[in-house]
């Protein structure tokens, strides 16, 4: 049985299993969100290394639809740890130097949160997703009401381009005395056919598909068309085609969502899926998630090694799901397993309803802007999924529209003497940014953590990195 409490020993943890020491403190457990329905959400929650009271309070939504931002953000990602075979290290570059952050496993039936009235896991959709984290949101404060009125900024990646404008205007909407000043998303989905339609652009420029399949792309059926279809589950012929040939040029030993990244592979060669983090289709460009192989998996877990990805563990996503499914880990985070046997990095038991996926919320973003909170959007120049293409397109276009002038040109930002990546604003106080990490990922904290950290930091203070 789960256990709700205030915060207090109860939701404390005392320390993670083989945890550095810290001078931090982290919370975990559950809120209640449907007390009829049984159904909770999970959060971790760690303080700022420093200071905590004088910092902002930061949430953090992972995307999927259906994956964990405890695993995906806080272990994989920008939290204090990185799980290494039976420990962890600390991640010199986690987000909690400059805020407190908030993690959600976000809706129920992804990782540890759960609805015991299981029909609701084919029910979900982005509505009740951002009800429910508002809900969340709310009874946190409860728990935690030194936090209630601390500026709040909201973030997240990929199909958190959904969660965070919606979960904001919500917000904005309910007229809750909640302080939210900004929002961050990360290679977000923003628009279906602007997105996807860019992976063409982007898989023909990086080499990575041929001029005669770039060619039917743009004539016979785009990306978009071929992942609508899919969702619709009626592939036409002239589609299936195109995806046929683009399952066949795009090697299973590229990482779409950092095509310059080495895979995780065994010394039997086999591939190792990489973090999913959207699925309806079963081609090549399935929609923003899984990256699973056409290959078998894996029978038994064998020693994986990448041939040359410097610092960058491209296997850590085996790490983080050992040690999340340790009992002992379990207990120190309050968690418990409840209608599954095993966590895992994105659910198995939800059926979110991917018709979503083509509501557009750039005009979400637009409304928000207008309503004075600010917004970046950032883009890790090595994803082929939710390229930077798209949405650079969406964030001008949604500047133009607004009539905001251009304050920065597009340019470069620096960090130790290095680009960084490449910068744009608009309006007044920088109520509307883009930006790029250079040579980072879809999940840019994961490759480029010092960064990735360098642009957050910029972003909490209101200024261009």
């Amino acid at each position: 049985m789960v256990t709700f409490c205030w915060r207090g020993e109860c939701e404390r943890i005392v320390r993670l299993p083989g945890q550095p020491a810290v001078a931090f403190q982290q919370y975990s457990g559950y809120i209640s969100v449907d007390q009829y329905q049984s159904r909770a959400l999970f959060y971790y929650f760690v303080e700022a290394h420093t200071n905590p009271a004088s910092k902002p309070l930061v949430l953090w939504l992972n995307g999927g639809p259906g994956c964990s931002s405890v695993g995906a953000g806080a272990f994989l990602e920008h939290g204090p740890f990185r799980p290494k075979a039976d420990i962890l290290i600390s991640n010199n570059f986690s987000w909690n130097q400059v805020a407190n952050i908030l993690y959600l496993e976000s809706p129920a039936g992804v990782g540890f949160s759960f609805s015991k009235n299981t029909t609701f896991y084919s029910k979900v959709n982005d509505k009740i997703t951002a009800q429910d984290n508002l809900v969340f949101l709310q009874r946190w404060f409860n728990k935690f009401p030194e936090y209630r009125y601390r500026d709040l900024y909201i973030t997240g990646e990929s199909y958190a381009g959904h969660y965070v404008p919606q979960l904001a205007k919500l917000i904005l909407d309910s007229k809750l005395n909640i302080q939210l000043k900004a929002i961050a998303i990360g290679n977000p989905l923003l628009e279906f056919n602007v997105d996807f339609n860019s992976r063409g652009d982007y898989l023909w420029s990086h080499g990575v598909i041929s001029e005669a399949t770039y060619k039917l792309l743009n004539t016979v059926c785009s990306t978009s068309q071929i992942t609508r279809e899919f969702i619709k589950c009626n592939i036409s012929a002239a589609c299936s085609e195109v995806d046929n040939l683009l399952s066949d040029e795009i090697s299973d030993f590229i990482n779409l969502y950092s095509v310059n990244l080495d895979v995780c592979v065994s010394p039997t060669t086999q591939l190792k899926a990489p973090l999913r983090l959207l699925h309806s289709s079963t081609s090549s460009l399935k929609p923003l998630g899984d990256q699973s192989s056409n290959q078998k998996p894996h029978s038994t877990r064998l020693p994986q090694y990448s041939e040359d990805s410097g610092k960058i563990d491209v296997c850590i996503e085996d790490e983080v799901d050992a040690y999340l499914n340790r009992v002992d880990v379990q207990e120190a985070l309050h968690a418990q397993l409840v209608g599954v046997a095993n966590w895992s990095l994105c659910s198995d038991i939800l059926e979110y309803d991917m018709r979503n996926l083509l509501t557009p919320t750039i005009y979400t973003v637009g409304s928000l802007v207008r309503s004075g909170v600010r917004v970046l959007v950032y883009s890790g120049d090595q994803d082929a999924v939710i390229p930077l293409i798209g949405s650079r397109i969406l964030v001008n276009k949604l500047a133009n529209n607004l009539g905001l002038n251009t304050t920065l040109p597009y340019s470069t930002w620096f960090y130790k003497q290095q680009v960084g990546g490449w910068v744009q604003t608009f309006g007044d106080k920088n109520i509307l940014s883009f930006a790029t990490i250079r040579g980072a990922a879809h999940q840019a904290p994961y490759t480029s953590p010092e960064r990735s950290l360098a642009l957050f930091t910029a972003f909490l203070a209101g200024k261009n990195p």
